[in-house]
């Protein structure tokens, strides 16, 4: 439409002064430069608000208004300057002519479409090129518009035609321009950086011209005054405008601020507090100096749904559970994610009933949770502490770890009060920990055999390795101590190779000096499970020259529990190589008549539970020794799967009775002997090969010497499908 309406009063112009042009005088035509002025006047103020209403340009009402502003104030400063250069008494370009408010609106349009345009090319980052051409063509075809009604109102041919030229020249650029924009416009407008030079220099240029006029004795008429108040008020209204968007920044720069402060305390996956949030809560608690307590939860068996459910399936447990902690919860309570399966509760102001809040907590973590492949169930361990004296946040975060540490060790799916003993146990298991890896070196494990005995005859016939730990400060450790820490951290292998080596070494001395003995050591499941146990065992054989029938390995029960198909595999590997397998602790742990028909065994070991859990049981014949039922079981169970039987835990000589008459032919236990040193055993095995033990009297423990010796060789542990006798 601007264009047209230019090119409209172009043509209309040009006609005339051409129709002019054959009077022998030219006369101005006043009534056809007043219509071209308006026509160049509207046709400026088109090409501005199309210059803003480009896609792109002003995304909002508040960019156009100080677009338009901006342009406003070089607009101002331009017709001042331009005032001032034509104006009594400066006339730096010849005398102003006489116009009328026609003139003035087409010299207002024009410097405002000139005014836009500078701006468009300095605020505007793409397309500059085509946007520059553009807002040149448009203040082009404008000023060529103006040049065009002056030329027609001073009758001046030259200035018309001028002017046309230019106005021409703007459409077509406007034309090329339009013609291929084909994308928005990348407008740079923000409050936030450095572009008062808009503003500020062409008020400077204002105020210089201004000064200059003064100086030269010259007087501000309206059209001035108003020029320089326009221009005053346009750069007061940008400036409010400017200020009005730093705030509205500023305010959401805070807003932002505390959004993003609260999504560094908080949990992305379960909208709880994260560790930063907690150890925030915390602090504030002590510096108020009131009560709290904390609650450390950690879910037991987490791992496994991300194992067989996948990740997925763990995060949506892990949201429930944030859901199910902020349940119970009151106002001001914090419930935490920490990392991992590991949360947090904070109960800030004076201690509640911290059972009744831990058993509600077992309870909500412990329901199913329900996934699209089924329910899931889990149960958590809990550590709970509080204050303790003066406040310390670090102090409570290590007294309720100490606490759920303590819950584990229990078994788990409970909670625990943070007690000063879990300090003394910790430090124990931590200098432990550390002695124990240089114990070896330190020549500080030794070896300790327990007799398995033949029976009723009492001798010994085979003997268990147990390791023994003596530390120079700490004194003896309990093996039920230190094994399961080297498991924990690891040791369990290197412990298990050098007993094994240990228990050849000396199984190999007692058979060089003639003694008709096997050796048993266990095996833990890590060690059984490793892929190079295998060749261990065969190397501590070849090295020592141990016949592989004189060593037993046992494995527990617990064992089982693990991949029965893979332990298969192992043992059958090892008893390729000769060696026998016991498995130990029988009846304490999770075989079953199945596994034990599957499992490549050959001598139980019935656990104590089964030798002195029971009553009794007296024959049909009332004459005959009573025995022990769960043995006379077991008994029957190992001779129909052709396996070996040993009673273990024998203590008291009414058991050993009992076992005897249930018909086992081995025992092992403190009433058949300690777990001694080497040379104690080899003691009571030449004892044995030297003398005739007396019969087992049923209320003294046996004795181990006098009477000639036996006229045949001490019997061996059987192999599986031979007969046992004695």
């Amino acid at each position: 439409m601007a264009a047209v309406i230019g090119l409209v009063a172009v043509v209309a112009g040009v006609a005339v002064m051409v129709t002019a042009a054959g009077q022998p005088k030219p006369v101005p035509s006043v009534g056809w430069a007043e219509v071209v002025s308006l026509a160049a006047a509207t046709s400026g103020l088109l090409f501005g608000t199309g210059l803003l209403c480009l896609p792109g340009m002003a995304p909002t009402v508040g960019a156009a208004t100080r677009l338009s502003l901006d342009g406003l104030i070089i607009a101002v400063a331009v017709w001042f300057v331009g005032w001032v250069l034509v104006a009594e008494p400066t006339r730096l370009l010849g005398s102003a002519p006489v116009v009328g408010a026609p003139i003035l609106l087409a010299t207002a349009s024009a410097a405002l479409i000139v005014g836009l345009a500078t701006v468009v090319v300095f605020r505007v980052s793409s397309p500059r090129r085509r946007l520059g051409a553009l807002a040149g063509g448009s203040a082009a075809t404008t000023v060529g518009g103006l040049g065009v009604a002056t030329g027609l109102f001073q009758a001046d041919e030259g200035l018309a035609v001028g002017g046309a030229a230019v106005a021409v020249a703007g459409l077509l650029t406007v034309a090329l321009v339009l013609r291929g924009f084909d994308r928005p416009c990348e407008s740079d407008i923000d409050p936030t950086r450095r572009e008062g030079e808009h503003a500020v220099l062409p008020i400077l240029a204002m105020a210089v011209s201004a000064v200059y006029h003064h100086l030269q004795d010259g007087r501000f008429g309206p059209y001035g005054v108003a020029a320089f108040s326009v221009g005053g008020f346009a750069l007061v209204a940008r400036q409010y405008l400017t200020l009005h968007d730093v705030r509205r920044y500023a305010r959401r720069l805070v807003e932002g601020e505390a959004h993003f402060r609260e999504l560094a305390h908080t949990d992305a996956l379960t909208g709880l507090a994260n560790r930063r949030g907690l150890l925030r809560d915390l602090h504030r608690c002590a510096e108020r100096g009131t009560g709290c307590v904390l609650f450390l939860l950690d879910l037991d068996g987490f791992k496994n749904v991300n194992d067989v459910r996948g990740h997925d399936a763990g995060d949506a447990v892990l949201a429930e559970v944030g859901r199910r902690l902020r349940g119970p919860l009151r106002s001001g309570d914090v419930a935490a994610r920490l990392g991992g399966d590991e949360f947090a509760v904070l109960l800030p102001g004076p201690p509640p009933t911290t059972d009744q809040v831990g058993e509600r907590l077992l309870a909500a973590l412990g329901a199913a949770y329900e996934l699209p492949e089924g329910p899931v169930f889990l149960s958590a361990s809990i550590g709970i502490a509080g204050w303790a004296g003066q406040p310390d946040v670090e102090l409570l975060l290590r007294h309720a770890d100490l606490a759920l540490r303590y819950a584990k060790q229990r078994g788990k799916n409970r909670f625990e009060r943070y007690d000063v003993a879990y300090d003394q146990l910790l430090s124990r298991r931590a200098t432990l920990e550390h002695e124990l890896r240089g114990a070896i070196e330190r020549d500080e494990l030794r070896l300790v055999f327990q007799p398995v005995a033949s029976l009723p005859s009492v001798r010994p016939v085979g003997a268990e390795a147990l390791l023994r730990w003596r530390h120079p400060e700490l004194g003896a450790v309990r093996p039920d101590e230190f094994i399961p820490l080297a498991e924990e951290c690891g040791m369990i292998a290197k412990l298990g190779a050098w007993v094994l080596d240990q228990a050849c070494y000396q199984l190999s001395r007692w058979l060089a000096d003639g003694h008709d003995v096997w050796v048993s050591v266990n095996v833990s499941p890590r060690e059984l499970h490793a892929p190079a146990y295998v060749g261990q065992v065969t190397d501590a054989l070849r090295v020592h020259r141990v016949p592989p029938q004189r060593l037993v390995l046992e494995v527990t029960e617990h064992a089982v529990a693990t991949d029965l198909d893979e332990l298969i595999r192992r043992l059958t590997a090892l008893r390729r190589t000769g060696v026998r397998i016991a498995l130990d602790d029988f009846g304490a742990g999770y075989s079953s008549l199945g596994q034990l028909r599957r499992l490549p065994l050959d001598i139980l070991k019935i656990d104590h539970s089964l030798v002195a859990g029971h009553e009794p049981v007296h024959p049909v014949d009332a004459d005959g020794p009573a025995f022990a039922p769960m043995v006379d079981i077991v008994m029957r169970l190992g001779h129909q799967l052709g396996l070996g039987v040993i009673a273990e835990g024998v203590t008291t000589p009414t058991e050993l009775a009992e076992v005897v008459a249930a018909g086992c032919h081995f025992g092992q236990g403190a009433l058949l002997g300690w777990g001694v040193p080497a040379e104690h055993l080899e003691a009571m095995l030449e004892a044995a090969t030297s003398s005739k033990a007396p019969p087992v009297a049923t209320s003294a423990p046996p004795v181990l010497a006098s009477g000639p010796p036996p006229p045949r060789r001490l019997p061996s542990l059987p192999v599986p499908g031979q007969p046992v006798s004695e």
